[in-house]
């Protein structure tokens, strides 16, 4: 915190290091029991992981419940997955779940959000029976009304998701419940939640304390976003959960800095989705990343992220999707405790933002909203190819490139690979039933076939 009390430079970007002085939670620390043991891995970024610590993890306190809650919250809708699982039976791998949990747990993470729709409908189920193996106050569950469907608008259609949420996690109140990813439009909130008496249902729940916090994910448009915040002195939101990460601090629209100035207006902690950006910030471009490994040569690239993230004193918890135990043991050490973002890395952080903006990447997080494709084409998997092959440099442009072969022969090999060719972006023809469910409203067949030109221009070398 020395550079943020004596470093008085003027920062030429947007503000992001004046929320490290206030807002709506305190950070406190404590102690949690759990083993000693050292643990030998590979993280991303490619730092060596040789300890994690069992009783460092940084907390944050609600507000409103003094609650104290990890920095560090368990995203749940990546879930390991298991190799051949019988049809109709879950298809998420519940030993591995059981570990991941444990070792959560153990190192200080108290903190687990799923979703009646995550991983074909099956994450509150392997949640609920990974957490109820433990005490039920040592852990907090936040789940959501995820009643995107129209044939789940209805009353009683949203209230047995409900039950059954209670019912999957094996448990008779959930911590905090969302109204899941609000902001396609006004009228669709509305029809969601209000028109059918859902809202003052979670409400009543809330009262009955079913439900200790009551809030919404945000995915959309400004004018749905401010709508939804100007119902807070009748509904009184506990808690938002928002995309944050350093390059929606201003590139995302509404951007990052919008939505955590608002909220802090009215000192509303925020939960932070996406401080990967769907594991891109732990990919950036090699020349990006050598930039942040002469800083922190120890850290992995992910780690800046989320340091970033949860930086903010406002933030009560940042999300993360790990299915990987090198993934979980990484961002430990980066919350355990947690190092601020000082002045100085923010304004570096800022240039990698606006240099990243400059790649053609497509700013996909495969959330996996857009599936399935009624052609049968794996969007997600199309996407990442693509990205991985701009930030590894294997994206040739010119057939005078010094490694046109050898990058060409990367893309189009690494390609088939990844994506089955029946399930390549070749196969698009353009129905456009996918781009409404995208939360970071990429037009997807355009997209899509723009990979496709370029595949083709690959194949026939026609640069």
């Amino acid at each position: 915190m020395a550079d943020n009390n004596n470093n008085n430079k003027a920062i030429n970007r947007r503000d992001f290091i004046k929320y490290l002085g206030g807002g709506a939670a305190a950070v406190a620390a404590v102690s949690i029991p759990g083993c000693g043991s050292q643990e030998n891995s590979k993280s991303r970024g490619g730092t060596s992981i040789t300890e994690v610590p069992t009783d460092k993890m940084t907390y944050r306190l609600n507000p409103r419940t003094n609650e104290k809650v990890s920095i560090l919250g368990y995203g749940c809708m990546r879930w390991p997955l298991l190799q051949n699982p019988a049809p109709g039976t879950n298809v998420i791998d519940q030993d591995a779940v059981n570990e991941l949990v444990d070792y959560a747990l153990a190192h200080g993470v108290n903190y687990f959000d799923t979703s009646p729709v995550y991983i074909q409908g099956w994450s509150e189920r392997s949640t609920g029976v990974a957490l109820s193996r433990h005490p039920r106050e040592s852990y907090y569950i936040a789940t959501k009304l995820s009643n995107f469907d129209p044939l789940t608008h209805s009353r009683e259609a949203s209230m047995k998701m409900y039950h059954n949420s209670l019912e999957y996690l094996k448990t008779d109140y959930i911590d905090y419940m969302l109204l899941h990813s609000i902001g396609r439009s006004i009228a669709d909130f509305e029809t969601r939640y209000i028109k059918n008496g859902m809202l003052d249902f979670l409400v009543a729940e809330r009262e009955a304390g079913r439900i200790r916090n009551l809030g919404w994910s945000f995915h959309g448009t400004k004018e749905v976003y401010d709508y939804v915040l100007s119902l807070h002195d009748k509904y009184h939101w506990d808690f938002v959960q928002i995309q944050l990460n350093y390059p929606d601090w201003k590139y995302q629209n509404p951007n990052a800095e919008y939505l955590l100035t608002e909220l802090e207006k009215r000192n509303i902690p925020v939960v932070v989705m996406e401080p990967l950006l769907g594991g891109r910030l732990a990919r950036v471009p090699e020349y990006l990343a050598q930039r942040l490994k002469s800083e922190r040569p120890e850290r992995s690239i992910a780690s800046w992220a989320f340091r970033y993230a949860g930086t903010p004193q406002s933030i009560l918890t940042v999300l993360s999707g790990m299915t990987y135990m090198e993934h979980l043991q990484d961002n430990i050490i980066s919350y355990a405790p947690l190092d601020p973002i000082s002045e100085n890395e923010n304004e570096l952080l800022m240039d990698v933002a606006t240099m990243m903006t400059e790649y053609p990447l497509v700013p996909c997080t495969s959330c996996q909203y857009c599936m399935p494709c009624p052609y049968g084409i794996d969007i997600p998997s199309t996407f990442v190819h693509y990205n991985k092959c701009i930030t590894e440099g294997n994206f040739p442009q010119n057939t005078q490139d010094e490694n046109y072969a050898k990058t060409r022969k990367a893309f189009l090999v690494g390609y088939d690979r990844s994506v089955p060719k029946l399930r390549q972006a070749s196969h698009c023809i353009g129905c456009d039933q996918c781009s409404h469910h995208c939360p970071q409203k990429i037009k997807i067949p355009q997209q899509l076939m723009k990979i496709d030109e370029y595949v083709e221009k690959l194949k026939q070398e026609k640069f």
